[in-house]
């Protein structure tokens, strides 16, 4: 178990930004692209299959957040992720509701089998 912490209104503030920085599934899309390798904005729009507008408002949150670098390369900017914890985080949120499935289909089947046999019509 992780030791336990008691953070003041400031830093618990300050997770609250994280936490709203991730809370975008575009953010998590481009994350996600990125963990492969470094990408340039005009990569991560065909990737995304998004506008390249709402790509680079997105990357200028995340490099604004700390999650991502950035190199200017020519007349491209390529994008790469700076801080690795977002997938171990994902993968702590994923693991979550992959239990939380799980959980689910479980409770229905039960309930399946418990309920009793619709009677068969006949023609």
């Amino acid at each position: 178990m992780a030791e336990s912490t008691v953070f003041d209104r400031k830093h618990l503030e300050a997770v609250a930004r994280m936490f709203q920085v991730l809370s975008e599934a575009t953010r998590l899309q481009i994350l996600q692209a990125l963990k492969d390798g470094p990408r340039t904005v005009s990569e991560l729009v065909e990737t995304l299959g998004a506008k390249q507008a709402n790509v680079s408002k997105q990357l200028g949150i995340l490099f604004d957040a700390g999650l991502v670098s950035r190199e200017r390369l020519g007349n491209q900017v390529v994008y790469s992720v700076k801080e690795t914890m977002v997938f171990d985080l994902c993968h702590v949120v994923c693991h979550k509701l992959q239990r939380d499935a799980e959980q689910q289909l479980q409770r229905l089947r039960r309930l399946s089998a418990s309920a009793p046999a619709e009677p068969t019509k006949s023609a």
